[in-house]
């Protein structure tokens, strides 16, 4: 049995993320996450991390210490789903892109259950306008 909802989760710089927030004032953009099937996002900014690279400049081609240097970074979580993950993936990875080293990392999980702890709702009812309201 697979997962009905799966939650996709960007780590990426806070000026790349400005920019995508950016987009959802163009209508366009809106309903293509909508037609993804996303019923909300979350941004956590002012969040601080490194990948692969420790932080080093794109510039140096080896890194000269161990040490990891920690740089501001965006996290965006988004719950759609499960059928629909592949086709949203694609589309942030085209609004991602720009070939250059922190355009960053999309993770992908299953959700086991939602739960709407106003409501008491559970999965696809705890997504939905409240059926209690």
């Amino acid at each position: 049995m697979s997962a009905e909802f799966s939650r996709v989760e960007i780590m990426t710089g806070m000026g790349k993320i400005a920019d995508f927030i950016g987009k959802f004032s163009d209508e366009s953009t809106v309903k293509k996450m909508a037609s993804l099937g996303v019923t909300g996002i979350t941004i956590y900014n002012n969040v601080i991390g490194c990948g692969v690279q420790h932080g080093v400049p794109e510039y140096m081609t080896e890194p000269k210490h161990l040490n990891f240097h920690l740089l501001p970074k965006s996290v965006v979580t988004i719950v759609c789903d499960t059928e629909k993950v592949e086709e949203l993936v694609e589309f942030l990875k085209l609004e991602l892109y720009t070939g250059h080293i922190g355009d960053g990392k999309i993770f992908i999980s299953d959700i086991r259950n939602i739960i709407r702890v106003r409501t008491g709702e559970e999965g696809a009812d705890a997504l939905k306008a409240s059926s209690v309201d």
